[in-house]
């Protein structure tokens, strides 16, 4: 396929994502503002999330998780959630509560083993999420019948659950300045408020957070475009050498990491399997070299056992300024391997080094919406890997 036909058909799936996110939000809005009050609620009488999926949706789960726990918001407490998804039946049986929350993920078609899960979760009085699905206290139908865009558009909806549940959750405790999330909430004052009178200028700030998103895409429409094509090029180069895709990050990064890579070995019916690994998904080795070592090193050291010269290295890091993404990389330079990288801000430590040899940027300084445009750039180059490489 010529570079230029490649390049539009890459525009083409962002304006779509657009378009398809902005009509999702402007039904859905004003009821997961709704929702998010019901969360700041059950938060507060102790309750925890519970969240699951199977698969390549189990890395949303590992998302919700880390979200809640471990705020991108410093100074946001940490909030009880847990990612079940690896045995989500008899840990659910195990540990739920009437107080707690449920939010199980699939795709487009629904995920009857989910729907189950649910179902019983729903009868024990948890507030449930069904992404997608047909019964639960929140069900939401599919946006997309695609499984990539499907999957970003849930991962807005996780990411605006989050951002509006601590406002929800520190108005209702108590009448205190809302701190760091005040700019994005400019209509609440110190003054504390009936929170059913904040439910509509909830959902609308939701909607502001997808217009953002937009924005973001239609910028990377406009100036990556060519780079998200040359980078599916110099990946199916390294593809036919008989190399393999070994992506990595940090946190959320971590999590698209491990869903690119998962996209990749599993991908859609009738998708061809493509090699990877994620250096995210080694839980043992993470921890026995943060640990014995440091955590600089915890991409490092798995990267020198696992990299061949044909490899392909893909950093994700919303700063580009992580010190065991930036080592990682130097090392796979050094061993000859084709450097990629994504990244927000403006490429931090990574693009002034130069240490990729593609680097598509985000430009935005808020975490959340560049990995939201993010999951989009990653998905776009799975998706047209599958018409290049063969």
């Amino acid at each position: 396929m010529p570079l230029q036909d490649l390049v539009q058909r890459i525009q083409e799936g962002l304006f779509e994502r657009n378009s398809l996110a902005q009509a999702f939000f402007e039904r859905e809005a004003p009821r997961l503002a709704g929702v998010c009050r019901q969360m700041s609620e059950r938060f507060l009488a102790g309750g925890r999330l519970l969240a699951f999926g199977r698969e390549v949706y189990a890395t949303d789960a590992q998302h919700v998780s880390v979200e809640f726990v471990h705020p991108v918001i410093v100074g946001k407490r940490a909030l009880s959630a847990l990612d079940v998804s690896i045995a989500f039946t008899p840990w659910l049986q195990a540990l739920l509560r009437p107080e707690d929350m449920v939010m199980g993920f699939g795709p487009p078609e629904g995920d009857g083993q989910i729907q189950a899960a649910l179902d019983w979760a729903t009868e024990r009085g948890a507030l449930t999420f069904a992404l997608p699905g047909s019964r639960a206290a929140h069900a939401i139908k599919a946006p997309s019948s695609h499984p990539f865009i499907h999957q970003e558009i849930i991962e807005i909806l996780y990411h605006t659950l989050w951002e509006t549940v601590h406002v929800f959750f520190e108005h209702r405790e108590s009448g205190y300045e809302l701190g760091e999330t005040a700019f994005l909430y400019p209509f609440l004052s110190g003054e504390k408020q009936d929170t059913q009178a904040v439910v509509v200028e909830v959902a609308s700030s939701i909607q502001m957070k997808v217009a953002e998103d937009a924005a973001l895409r239609l910028e990377v429409a406009q100036t990556q475009a060519e780079t998200i094509a040359e980078a599916v090029y110099a990946i199916a180069q390294r593809l036919q050498r008989g190399g393999k895709l070994i992506a990595f990050g940090n946190g959320g990064s971590a999590t698209d990491a491990n869903d690119l890579a998962l996209d990749c070995v599993a991908p859609p019916l009738g998708w061809k399997p493509i090699p990877a690994v994620s250096l995210a998904l080694e839980p043992a080795n993470l921890s026995a070299i943060a640990n014995d070592v440091g955590s600089e090193v915890m991409f490092l050291r798995q990267l020198i056992a696992q990299a061949r010269p044909e490899d392909v290295a893909l950093g994700i890091s919303t700063s580009g300024s992580s010190k065991n993404v930036l080592l990682c990389l130097q090392e796979a330079r050094k061993r000859g391997m084709l450097t990629l990288a994504l990244l927000g801000y403006d490429g931090g430590e990574v693009v002034r080094q130069k240490l990729a040899d593609i680097a598509i940027v985000v430009r935005s300084d808020y975490i959340p919406r560049i990995q939201e445009v993010q999951a989009s750039v990653y998905h776009l180059i799975r998706e047209h890997l599958e018409g290049v490489w063969r």
